[in-house]
């Protein structure tokens, strides 16, 4: 059975760090990158949590993409932010398989280093304290969340792919 890894927490957090290591780690992977995904629209663009976005059909896509990789036989390392509804969507639609779903979190000093060290036109300044703030008041069970602040990036890597505690049941 081919394993989803779902990487989700705010803006800055490290998420394109982790899920690039992840997929390195395995013989047949895909990494998804939601950011890419959802700045495929041009015409019409607005960030996503503005209104007017176009976050129902990224979604629509996102999980399409990720099926089909699950059916071919990959494993999948998908990131970007994930909401508790969509939470629930994705544990429904991909129950057949073993998904792990991992929030990555830290204090907000990191956070706001992590970020400076983007690409000028990538950074994301307060709103990844917005976004932190957002994912401390989600509603997901306790074990999902991973604080990473005084972690180096392998130990971050082998602790989300050897343990348990993320797989979604």
């Amino acid at each position: 059975m081919n394993n989803l890894y779902i990487i989700t927490g705010p803006a800055g957090v490290g998420k394109t760090t982790i899920s690039h290591k992840i997929a390195k780690n395995i013989t047949k992977s895909a990494l998804i990158e939601g950011d890419s995904i959802y700045s495929q629209v041009v015409g019409g663009y607005a960030p996503a949590w503005k209104e007017g976005n176009h976050l129902n059909i990224f979604w629509k896509i996102c999980l399409d993409i990720i099926e089909t990789y699950l059916t071919d036989g990959y494993d999948v390392i998908f990131n970007y932010i994930v909401t508790p509804k969509v939470f629930e969507i994705i544990k429904e639609r991909f129950k057949e398989y073993n998904v792990k779903f991992v929030i990555l979190m830290c204090d907000e000093e990191t956070i706001l280093k992590r970020d400076s060290e983007r690409v000028e036109d990538c950074r994301m300044n307060e709103r990844c304290i917005t976004l932190l703030n957002n994912f401390k008041e989600y509603n997901f069970e306790k074990k999902y969340y991973f604080d990473t602040t005084n972690l180096l990036i392998d130990d971050v890597v082998k602790t989300i792919q050897e343990n348990d505690r993320f797989i979604i049941k």
